[in-house]
């Protein structure tokens, strides 16, 4: 059996959709369904069970729990504009080393996602391969890269006894299908699909530093498929434990982004530029790319959806359609 958390968000509802598509259905999802609609993520899906995270550590106490083999955690407190430190100490470290002491425990296999944003304001060497004593010099720009951070040093540094296969995926730009209830931290495509569907000037914000244009601000955007495939690469256990990122290893500028978006909508590119809000000018990464060495190293050999052709599948498949959910 295998548990899923954050089983009815963006990235764990396609890990949930990916696991049904090869015929499993024997999932443990949790997650809460707030009331932002993210229940319709799951609304196709089948599971064993669903339960609420309150509700989690009673089940893997009891014999239910000795069943599972693979623990998939994706839940999270994932905004980088989040400001209340207790919770978010509570739901990305404390919860994530629970989990990580019931794996090691129980001989379980685990997965957890780390971020890209604990790398912080870095033009270059997004470098998964880092010791402790190099992962101790990042500095991440926001409360959210800062847990995951932590998290990802207990993970390393860690002399108790530990899962027997463990991975922090450091996942970059992710975007696609169940992401709308996120609000503002959907992805750009996401957010402006209301008026790149009919053709509207879309909005992005401009540069302001001297070394990148305005719309030149570049991430390495990934879909969320291959985010999916990639976990459940790790899920099976075969690979060396540790930390790998977890994107594409090619950076493309929102500009690319946002025009790709216009043209799988029929529409020729529109864009506005305005200025960044000073809230976020400090604390906003103008670059990232993965190195993807190492993820190449652990056998992961599937090769990912260039930019252009997954915005197409995004935009045809779920932002225009009918029926938007995965």
């Amino acid at each position: 059996m295998i548990l899923v958390t954050g089983a009815a968000g963006f990235i764990g509802s396609n890990l949930v959709a990916d696991l049904n598509e090869a015929g499993r259905d024997d999932i443990i999802a949790c997650d809460w369904l707030s009331d932002d609609g993210r229940w319709e993520n799951l609304s196709k899906r089948s599971f064993h069970d669903l339960l609420l995270p309150e509700q989690l550590e009673g089940v893997l106490a009891s014999a239910k729990g000795k069943r599972i083999d693979a623990v998939l955690h994706m839940g999270a407190i994932s905004a980088t504009t989040a400001t209340d430190g207790n919770l978010v100490l509570k739901r990305n470290y404390q919860y994530t080393k629970m989990l990580w002491e019931w794996c090691a425990a129980n001989g379980a296999t685990f997965v957890y996602a780390s971020s890209a944003a604990t790398y912080g304001d870095r033009t270059d060497h997004f470098d998964d391969r880092l010791d402790y004593e190099g992962l101790r010099q990042l500095r991440p720009l926001n409360l959210y890269g800062w847990s995951k951070h932590m998290f990802d040093l207990f993970a390393v540094k860690s002399t108790d006894p530990a899962p027997p296969h463990w991975y922090g995926l450091k996942f970059f730009n992710v975007f696609g299908p169940n992401e709308y209830h996120k609000e503002s931290m959907r992805s750009v495509v996401c957010k402006l699909a209301p008026d790149i569907l009919l053709g509207k000037p879309a909005k992005l914000f401009k540069s302001h530093r001297p070394d990148f244009s305005d719309g030149g601000q570049t991430r390495d955007f990934i879909f969320v498929y291959d985010v999916c495939k990639a976990v459940l690469h790790f899920a099976r256990g075969e690979a060396e434990s540790g930390i790998y990122n977890v994107g594409t290893g090619q950076a493309r500028s929102f500009a690319d982004l946002v025009s790709a978006a216009y043209r799988a909508a029929g529409h020729e590119p529109n864009i506005e530029y305005i200025d960044m809000p000073m809230e976020l000018r400090s604390r906003y990464q103008y670059f990232t790319e993965a190195s993807t060495d190492k993820l190449r190293s652990a056998g992961y050999n599937l090769p990912f959806l260039k930019l252009e052709e997954a915005v197409e599948i995004y935009v045809k498949q779920h932002l225009a359609a009918e029926d938007r959910y995965r």
